[in-house]
């Protein structure tokens, strides 16, 4: 496995010098507004050299549209943002180009036909019939999550079909992302890179996944993705978040949109976010951000050519003597043409000096002419362009001139070199190639032009160095920008060029292509590195099938996120913290518990944090042992409960350190203060992740400086919460003490040659599971706080440590993997009983004190185990000290369903071994256990 990953690692590194094309048509991003582009596809040629790794884009729509003609197809370049960017990426990847061709193809030889033809242009068409392409493209990509990605919001609909037609749109989403699926599969080989773009495709992760695990894929968003507060308003927000989580690698154009997408995650899955990105019970989804670019040298060669020469030479001749102004955007929402022209309408009120001397040329390419909000805008730009040409022009001049309708690529080549300012001022965009493009064509000029650039699109974060950036909202600033871009000199204009043309020049198309496809390599091959440390999961059948094989079982048991029943907020919000913080029992193990509990041959043992009163509600009709706040407290169901700390505890620094947990809790909505006998905890699981992340922060600073500085106590800090205890309170120090108590009490007559530990515990509470593994017995820890010498002295020096604390002699006979665990006779301690409740103020002081010191041997048992018997297993946590994991309570509650339905033959059926006689009358059920163990009717009792 590891000679594979290395396999990979040097794919990643030959892909970062391999260049690629790939395209898809995004609403967000600029077009090529090239109506008849004289350039060639630039699709790799079959005929190269095959390379090792193949990529799979797909997109919405593919680099070309077709026409039916006849009998044939006319298929033409596509507008779309990524076409213009990417025209120039083509190397020797071996690419295929999958998404819709942009028209119904309802029979079938339309469609082998269609198929054929874009086979040699390397892409492979998805078919689409128009209730889809309705509902899925125009409706919910179009309708919905774009507004929402842009900010604009959600449609208010006064209707309750309305809410009802949402609800199909998603449907036939979910459908064409499928269809997309089935399509890629069917080109998908063995080492392929799937690269999946933009918001039309956010549910094709998971169905890739679904198909093959082993899948590399990639998803890229060529649009802003909106802070958490505004995404958290779309209906089935979660879904799209999860389904968009299963890809390998995430992109994003800036920091910024890859922050919000984090956040959401975190706000809204409550999963953690990291500076790689977001990680999900052990399972990291890298986040990044890869700013794309252009092909600058398509453009700096256009500008050579005699056509654009000439083009060049013609507007000059047109614009002498006056200064050029440029605007080139979709004539979309988003855009803020309408702002563009009430601050060039205020620049002319304001200078009349200027009234003749510039003129604004703004190409607006129609979009989506049939939806009644785009008419109301084209409306809106004609009118306030009327207005402003009516004021400010004359019969030999017009201040502004507007174009409705795209441009061939040689005349916008030449408008770029043409123009002295370009007025960039979408109020939101993903990246904006426009100001890419307008910089690539200025480098030949004589006299530079200026880049007035909103401060709301992706490209203020690249080229904001040399560029004069805008509030497009503040007509005001937009019009002294204009008047700074005008009167700027021409040292200042060359030095703003140079930033900006050194940036497009090395950050180009093909750059970002090779960087993401090559992050996505490495993130794969971090991901199997990191797979060969993580956690396995738990192997069912062999741990069921061991259980049936043993004679003798020990179960130890977490309860909280182990056992416990989640409680889900109405409509799917996550918990509910009234409900969840009363811990309940999951309904699903009762019956597994009870036919556990009535087995004597297996021990079960709850070690929790919760409170003992918890625990007894619980538990109290079980026959079990139960261990509280992390095994300081200890009962049997049908005994007392009694402490295991050998020695008083120090709980003088308790006041100080909830007056630091209660002023935190004030300040941090929905977290509380949990008050254990022998520890704090502040906990704060229900807060926002974010804000209760940097409380946690500032309390440990004000704990560290203040009220434990000199304090025997540590401090635990949680994935939301934060803990104070004394020092050596833990599972794994208690876990001995525990054991030898319950051998003491119990008369085992057979070996404990199976154990179970299973749990949700903090890292701190993990050297539990290091207890009974059978390759680490023979090291003893020297720094505990409190665990007894080889000679049964009680040693007090030592400090806390990793380990299980060992109360007794432990190892293992090398021949045969056998432990012999020897403890003190001798109950536990356990508190005064006088009829008053049990205290936090005297619990440790009040109790009697039983001398460990002169406590002798009167038992031993020899544990049977080895690495095929014993299994530790994490709950909910991947990354862990336990071999294997289980991923949420519902799998521990099948598993301990598989455990009882072990009890399958009444003992009349059997044919050997007598039973032992049991101590309840009442219960008259008895069990087969597995082969060569002995038969017992069920038992109640200790």
């Amino acid at each position: 496995k590891l000679h594979w990953c290395q396999n990979v690692a040097s794919k990643a590194g030959e892909s970062n010098r391999v260049v690629h094309s790939m395209c898809c048509s995004s609403q967000d991003l600029q077009p090529p507004i090239c109506s008849n582009s004289s350039s060639e596809f630039g699709y790799p040629q079959q005929q190269q050299q095959r390379v090792a790794q193949r990529l799979l884009v797909v997109a919405n729509r593919l680099p070309v549209s077709a026409i039916r003609d006849g009998d044939g197809w006319d298929l033409k370049l596509s507008a779309g943002g990524l076409v213009s960017a990417l025209l120039g990426v083509k190397q020797n990847f071996e690419t295929r180009w999958i998404g819709w061709a942009g028209v119904n193809v309802p029979d079938e030889e339309g469609r082998a036909s269609l198929t054929e033809a874009l086979a040699l242009k390397g892409c492979v068409p998805v078919f689409l019939d128009e209730d889809t392409v309705d509902q899925y493209y125009n409706g919910y990509c179009n309708n919905v999550l774009w507004p929402l990605f842009h900010y604009i919001g959600l449609p208010q609909e006064d209707r309750l079909a309305a809410t009802r037609s949402m609800d199909s749109q998603f449907n036939a989403y979910k459908h064409a992302n499928q269809l997309f699926a089935k399509v890629v599969f069917s080109q998908y080989q063995e080492g392929d890179v799937v690269w999946c773009h933009d918001y039309h495709l956010m549910c094709l992760p998971k169905f890739l996944k679904d198909l093959d695990s082993h899948m590399k894929v990639g998803w890229f968003l060529h649009t802003p993705f909106p802070s958490s507060e505004i995404y958290r308003t779309l209906p089935l927000r979660s879904e799209l978040l999860k389904a968009v989580l299963t890809a390998d690698l995430i992109g994003f154009h800036t920091y910024d949109y890859a922050r919000h997408f984090v956040s959401a995650c975190t706000r809204i899955l409550g999963l953690e976010g990291t500076p790689e990105g977001v990680e999900d019970h052990g399972k990291l989804t890298r986040v990044s951000a890869f700013p794309i670019g252009i092909d600058p040298e398509r453009f700096i060669q256009a500008l050579e050519t005699d056509q654009v020469k000439l083009h060049i030479k013609e507007l000059r001749r047109f614009f002498a003597g006056r200064k050029v102004m440029l605007g080139v955007d979709r004539l979309d929402m988003i855009k803020g043409i309408p702002q563009k022209l009430l601050a060039f309408e205020m620049f002319l009120e304001k200078h009349p000096e200027w009234q003749e001397n510039v003129l604004l040329v703004q190409i607006a390419v129609p979009t989506r002419t049939d939806v009644p909000e785009y008419q109301r805008l084209t409306s809106q730009v004609h009118e306030i362009v009327g207005r402003i040409n009516g004021r400010f022009g004359s019969v030999t001049f017009v201040p502004i001139h507007h174009l409705d309708r795209s441009l061939a690529f040689h005349e916008l080549c030449a408008l770029y070199a043409s123009t002295d300012v370009v007025l960039v001022t979408s109020l939101r965009d993903g990246m904006n190639l426009v100001s890419y493009e307008y910089v690539a064509c200025q480098n030949s000029k004589k006299t530079e032009g200026v880049l007035v650039l909103s401060e709301f699109s992706g490209a203020a974060q690249s080229l904001g160095a040399g560029a004069l950036l805008v509030n497009p909202w503040n007509i005001r600033e937009m019009c002294g920008a204009i008047e700074v871009a005008l009167n700027m000199p021409e040292n200042e204009r060359k030095e703003r060029q140079r930033h900006n043309f050194t940036h497009v020049t090395t950050h180009t198309a093909q750059a970002w292509a090779d960087t993401f496809v090559s992050e996505l390599n490495d993130t794969v091959v971090e991901a199997e590195l990191r797979t060969l440390h993580t956690v396995l999961h738990l192997p069912l059948e062999t741990a069921v099938g061991r259980f049936r094989e043993s004679k003798n079982r020990l179960l130890i048991l977490g309860f909280n996120a182990t056992i416990t029943a989640q409680v889900e907020g109405p409509r799917r919000r996550g918990p509910d913290q009234i409900m969840e913080m009363n811990l309940q029992l999951h309904p699903g193990m009762r019956d597994s518990l009870a036919t556990l509990c009535a087995d004597p041959n297996t021990i079960l043992v709850i070690l929790s944090g919760s409170e003992r009163t918890v625990l007894d509600e619980a538990f109290g009709d079980y026959s079990m042992w139960l261990a509280a706040e992390n095994g300081m407290f200890l009962r049997h169901t049908h005994g007392e409960w009694m402490t295991t700390m050998p020695e008083p505890l120090n709980m003088d620094w308790v006041e100080s350190v909830q007056l630091v947990f209660d002023y935190f809790c004030e300040r941090t909505p929905r977290s509380f203060v949990e008050t254990r006998e022998t520890s704090l905890v502040w906990n704060y699981k229900y807060a926002d992740g974010e804000f209760g992340r940097v409380q946690a922060r500032n309390m440990l600073q004000h704990l560290w400086t203040g009220p434990i500085s000199n304090a025997a106590v540590d401090v635990v800090q949680g994935s939301k919460s934060v803990e104070v205890r004394p020092v050596g309170v833990s599972k794994g120090a208690a876990i001995d003490r525990i054991i030898a108590e319950i051998i003491r009490s119990k008369d085992m007559r057979l070996q404990i040659d199976y154990v179970m530990c299973m749990g949700h515990f903090l890292s701190k509470d993990e050297d539990v599971y290091t207890y009974f593994d059978p390759k680490l017995p023979f090291e003893r820890d020297r720094h505990s706080s409190t665990h007894l010498t080889t000679n049964g002295k009680l040693d007090k020096a030592a400090g806390d440590r990793r380990l299980a604390p060992k109360s007794c002699d432990r190892y293992l006979a090398k021949s045969n993997k056998m432990a012999v665990v020897r403890t003190k006779s001798g109950s536990l301690l356990s508190p005064e009983s006088n009829g008053s409740p049990y205290t936090r103020s005297n619990s440790f002081k009040d109790r009697k004190n039983i001398d460990w010191e002169t406590m002798e041997l009167d038992s031993s048992v020899v544990m049977n185990i080895s690495a095929d018997t014993y299994f530790s297993c994490a709950v909910g946590r991947k990354s862990s000290a336990a071999r294997y994991s289980l991923s949420s309570t519902e799998e521990v509650v099948d598993f301990f369903q598989a455990l009882a339905n072990t009890y399958s033959k009444p003992v009349s059926e059997a044919n050997s071994g007598p039973p032992l006689h049991s101590s309840s009358a009442s219960m008259g059920l008895h069990v087969l256990q597995a082969a060569g163990d002995q038969l017992c009717p069920l038992q109640c009792g200790t």
